[in-house]
């Protein structure tokens, strides 16, 4: 039984992608000491606890990794970047495939509380002040995330937009060059700003960002529906509906993979 949670949650096709980018071990110089615990038997265990949201000191003993041990590895690769490399080596696999659309990409964002406060949080204006974050995703024209980040809930979503942009990876694509420019953003009323609009144009991106006071409110999720699904692909798992993690990069680590994740399944078979 195990065995088969442990295909489901971590399938080849998906350690074949992961294998590459973890760090290698590194023996103690004074030698001795256990013998480290099996890399895809980690990464399972940290895949795990973002999809049921469970607590580190709850994870199963079957998974054959210690808590410790799980959390001190998930720390070291979220500082050695490891999910964010994951995030964009499955982007460049959709784009190899030419599964990635650049007509468009489509910007929103979405606050999740912060049980423990930390970093990278701030009072949520939808909370009643409470402690929160605020997930950040940038999606090509179907809603496939190419740029996640994270910030306090106070953060106003505009300040977002052009981190966000600027942050777009050079993807491979099918013939040609790697891409990283789309043809058009489009966001809603909350980046209405000219400075956003003639930023965009300096790049050569078409900016669609919904005018408050004259755009009508019943068309303006005519295209942008696709980014709230995105959002809710990403809180389905359950680690990212409520923030437990005091250190802001352990939180935006789990988004990298939960991204990662999501794109994986739209990978062709």
């Amino acid at each position: 039984m195990v065995d088969e949670l442990s295909l489901r949650l971590v399938p080849d096709a998906l350690w074949e992608i992961v294998a590459p980018l973890i760090p290698p071990f590194v023996a103690r110089p004074q030698g001795g000491g256990s013998a480290p615990a099996d890399d895809r038997a980690v990464f399972t265990a940290i895949v795990y606890v973002l999809t049921s949201g469970c607590a580190w000191r709850h994870l199963p003993p079957s998974f054959g990794v210690t808590v410790p041990t799980a959390h001190r590895r998930f720390s070291a690769w979220v500082r050695d970047r490891v999910f964010e490399k994951l995030h964009r080596e499955v982007l460049d696999q959709l784009g190899s495939a030419g599964e990635l659309d650049w007509t468009a990409a489509i910007l929103d964002a979405a606050s999740v509380r912060a049980k423990k406060g930390g970093s990278l949080t701030g009072p949520s204006p939808v909370d009643r002040g409470k402690k929160g974050s605020k997930i950040h995703v940038l999606s090509e024209t179907n809603g496939i995330p190419l740029v996640v980040g994270v910030s306090g809930a106070n953060t106003h979503d505009s300040t977002m937009l052009q981190p966000m942009v600027a942050a777009l990876p050079a993807t491979k694509s099918r013939r040609g060059p790697r891409r990283r420019k789309p043809g058009k953003l489009r966001a809603d009323k909350g980046y209405d700003y000219d400075m956003h609009r003639r930023w965009l144009r300096e790049r050569g991106i078409v900016p669609r960002i919904a005018r408050r006071g004259i755009e009508r409110n019943d068309r303006l999720g005519r295209y942008r529906w696709k980014i709230e699904r995105t959002i809710a692909w990403l809180t389905g798992y359950r680690r990212m509906t409520i923030r437990y993690e005091r250190r802001g990069e352990h939180f935006a680590g789990f988004l990298h993979l939960a991204a990662a994740l999501t794109c994986f399944k739209k990978l062709p078979t």
